[in-house]
């Protein structure tokens, strides 16, 4: 199995993210939530794309679904418009 990439929010852009996961690697981002470091998983199994946190598992059925959740939870950093 190919090491997961590992990174802390905001350190790799969506591009970066999304690229890794079709190539069937994991991703491991670091983020805070109320003062402490909690990991998020995310995978994509060729078909769906999983952002395991440590309370919920998300599932997306598309790579543009995967991409505004990657944005939205601050995963990766902000676009300027």
């Amino acid at each position: 199995m190919t090491e997961p990439l590992r990174a802390r929010a905001g350190e790799l852009e969506t591009d970066e993210i999304l690229a890794a996961l079709r190539e069937g690697r994991r991703v491991r981002i670091v983020t805070e939530l109320l003062g402490s470091d909690h990991e998020v998983t995310l995978r994509h199994d060729g078909t769906i794309f999983y952002c395991d946190t440590p309370t919920t598992l998300h599932k997306h059925e598309t790579e543009d679904e995967m991409r505004q959740c990657i944005e939205n939870q601050g995963y990766a950093p902000t676009r300027e418009e």
